[in-house]
């Protein structure tokens, strides 16, 4: 019997919208993302040791999301009673207190809508999936990490910070790119581009079509 795969949603989609109960009460998915940087992620289950770790390092850099005006939101397929336990739990054995919103999925459906379930890992545990979702309300990047291998925190900072950049200054980033190197120009598109390139001495130009600037 064939198997109908859940949706995936897939970079420059729209994100789709839901409502959903959470941890801060009834929430309304396009009003909470609108007008900023938002970061939608899942983890399997709450009492887990490896989910633990994470969002509490979610929570450990609240700070930095925020001064980098993201929101974040958390799911798992878990009822709004064990998400409360769960915070309560982990703020007192480490003093960290996972204060965004976490999504109660216990039927699954946003699970569903943002392909988070993986059938041939899980029919009852949401992926580590990671949605970036830009101010216009589009997917930017997202990430997928196995049930048993936790995510890299400093690389979801580090992409969110180059995202933004790019956004700012109309360029790309080349490979490891952090905060304070140079960023890539693109191409040039005319004769008299290529030309202005050449003699532009304040480029790293490895070649005409592969040039790096420092920011200001």
């Amino acid at each position: 019997m064939e198997t109908t795969l859940p949706s995936m949603p897939r970079i420059g989609d729209k994100a789709p919208d839901f409502e959903a109960n959470t941890t801060h009460g009834p929430l309304k998915f396009s009003e909470y993302i609108k007008d900023q940087w938002t970061i939608l992620f899942s983890h399997p289950a709450d009492f887990t040791p490896v989910c633990t770790t994470e969002l509490t390092e979610f929570a450990r850099h609240g700070a930095w999301f925020a001064e980098h005006k993201t929101r974040l939101i958390g799911l798992s397929i878990d009822s709004i009673h064990s998400h409360v336990a769960w915070v309560q739990n982990v703020r007192e054995r480490t003093g960290v207190y996972m204060d965004f919103p976490i999504i109660a999925d216990i039927d699954m459906r946003v699970s569903k809508l943002y392909g988070m379930l993986h059938e041939n890992t899980s029919n009852t545990a949401a992926v580590r999936a990671v949605f970036f979702i830009d101010p216009t309300g589009l997917i930017r990047l997202i990430m997928y990490y196995p049930l048993n291998v936790g995510r890299n925190m400093d690389e979801i900072m580090r992409v969110l910070e180059a995202m933004q950049t790019v956004d700012a200054n109309a360029c790309a980033m080349p490979v490891n790119w952090r905060k304070g190197d140079k960023v890539i120009i693109p191409p040039p598109k005319t004769l008299k581009d290529l030309d202005a390139r050449l003699k532009d001495d304040s480029l790293e130009k490895v070649d005409f079509y592969l040039a790096k600037k420092q920011l200001a």
